[in-house]
């Protein structure tokens, strides 16, 4: 079941996220969200983009919401997209179907682009955006350094109106 976020989720969703951020190059963050940090992120997202959380059997198995891509006034059409599926539960059409929610919503919201930025290698992320209608635009080389290596970065764009 796909649903919006309450605060109520911060615990879940800092447990999926934090697993990521401890033992992947997917997020460029190096220390643990805590339940707190995550409910301030969610109160702040959610009062102006689309967050949606994935639930089965009472068990929260992923997210994503819609965020803001730049500062500057002119960009208020755009946004970047985050996803996150807990482990042992990818490739089960949850982060699919999280994005087809997110992509509906943001384009009810009145959004005009979606700007997904994904971690080089993340061979997963970049099938479902593109099965989605992504297409790559650009790819900014060593941009990020976790785990002593130097990390690169594709941009993927959908746009949602014409």
């Amino acid at each position: 079941m796909i649903r919006t976020v309450t605060l109520n989720d911060a615990q879940a969703i800092a447990d999926i996220y934090n697993e990521y951020i401890v033992h992947t190059c997917i997020t460029f963050e190096t220390a643990p969200v805590s339940p707190a940090e995550m409910a301030d992120r969610i109160r702040t997202i959610s009062s102006t983009y689309p967050y949606f959380v994935y639930e089965a059997d009472g068990e929260m198995l992923g997210y994503c919401y819609a965020h803001g891509w730049k500062e500057k006034q002119a960009y208020r059409q755009t946004a970047e997209t985050t996803v996150y599926v807990k482990k042992g539960h990818t490739g089960k059409g949850i982060g699919q179907a999280l994005m087809q929610q997110l992509i509906d919503a943001s384009q009810k919201a009145g959004l005009h682009v979606l700007i997904a930025c994904i971690t080089y290698p993340n061979e997963a992320s970049v099938r479902l955006h593109e099965k989605l209608g992504f297409k790559q635009v650009s790819r900014f080389n060593e941009v990020g350094r976790k785990f002593g290596q130097w990390l690169d970065i594709y941009d993927f764009q959908l746009v949602l109106s014409e």
